[in-house]
Formats: C-alpha cells, structure tokens, sequence
C-alpha cells in the first residue's frame, strides 16, 4: 500500500492525518493496458499485405512464352451399381474411357466389413502403365486420380476403390534408394 501525507500536526495542536491510498486498482489498470497494448502490437503486424506492381498476363508480352499442356488425370466414376467408368482426361478433353464391371468382393472379419475390387485394381494399374505420365523414380511428380461418388455411397466401398486406385506401385527414389515402391496416384475426391 502506498501512503500520502497530508500535512497537519502544526502549531494549532491538531493531528497529522496521514491517509493510505490503495493501489492495487491502478496496478491492475497498468497491467491490463499492457496487455492490451502488447496483443494489438501483433495483430497490428499480423494485418500488413505484401502487395506489388504484377499484373496477369506473360511477364514480357514482347516475347511468345511457351505453351504447357495440361497433365493427364484419371477420373474414376462410381456413381453407377453395375460398373465403375475409368476416363483419362488432359484438361477438358478426354483421351480414353473404359467400363469395368463392378463386383463388390465382401469380407466380414470380427464384425468389420472390408470391399476390395481387384478387377478394378488390375484395371487401373494397367491403364497407368500404358497412359500415366509419372513412371520415372526420380519424378518427384504422382499421377492424379480423382474420385466421383455420390453422397449416399458407403464409407467402405469408397474405401475399397482408393484401395484398389492405390494398388498400381511405382518406384520412387528417396535418399538414394530407388527401390522404393509406391501408390502411383495422388487420390482426390470431385466437388459435386
């Protein structure tokens, strides 16, 4: 506690009034007040756009820039009950459709329900070794499948084809060693 002197005590034979002020209300103002201070600092710093002069377009109009073609994706369908439709498409072209007859291989262990599709498996596996583009180990670079569903699908048969889209392996090098087999998709799911 802070203390204050007010006088008093003089020749007139009163009293020296001493009064005690409180300072812990002013502690806890300081206190707060740093806080706040100290918080809105960063926030401060947080909100700052880097922003520059680029404008879209080719960085020099003056010279003709190189044309880059889209990459080829899979696009896996299974939105019907009887097959699942596999289309390679680069962009918005398609290069290839195929239809592989779906069979729901079903296998209940300890209660759990587990699909697997190996028709659909050797399928794509096949389709990516005549059509995919990142075959090399030192491609740091997967293929894309996307995956079309409906909303109502269950979450295991969805399971069972990213499954069997994981199925086809590539080699890919990692510190070295290029005997490294990997899922030679990267697997996405379409917005519908």
């Amino acid at each position: 506690m802070g203390g204050v002197d007010v006088g008093g005590g003089g020749k007139g034979g009163r009293k020296q009034l001493d009064s005690e002020i409180n300072m812990i209300p002013m502690i806890d103002l300081l206190m707060v007040t740093i806080s706040f201070l100290l918080i809105t600092a960063v926030w401060t710093h947080m909100s700052r756009i880097n922003a520059d002069a680029q404008v879209p377009g080719p960085p020099r109009p003056d010279t003709e820039q190189d044309k880059v073609e889209p990459e080829k994706q899979l696009h896996v369908e299974m939105r019907s009950p009887d097959k699942f439709v596999l289309i390679w498409k680069q962009g918005g072209t398609v290069v290839s459709t195929v239809d592989v007859p779906r069979k729901d291989n079903l296998t209940v262990t300890n209660g759990f329900k587990d699909i697997r599709y190996p028709e659909l498996a050797a399928k794509i596996e096949s389709e990516w070794k005549t059509t995919g583009t990142h075959r090399d180990g030192s491609d740091k670079k997967f293929d894309q499948a996307i995956l079309h569903t409906d909303n109502e699908t269950p979450y295991v048969y969805v399971v069972g084809v990213i499954d069997a889209i994981y199925h086809a392996k590539r080699p890919y090098t990692v510190g070295g060693k290029s005997n490294t087999l990997v899922p030679a998709f990267n697997v996405t799911f379409a917005v519908n």
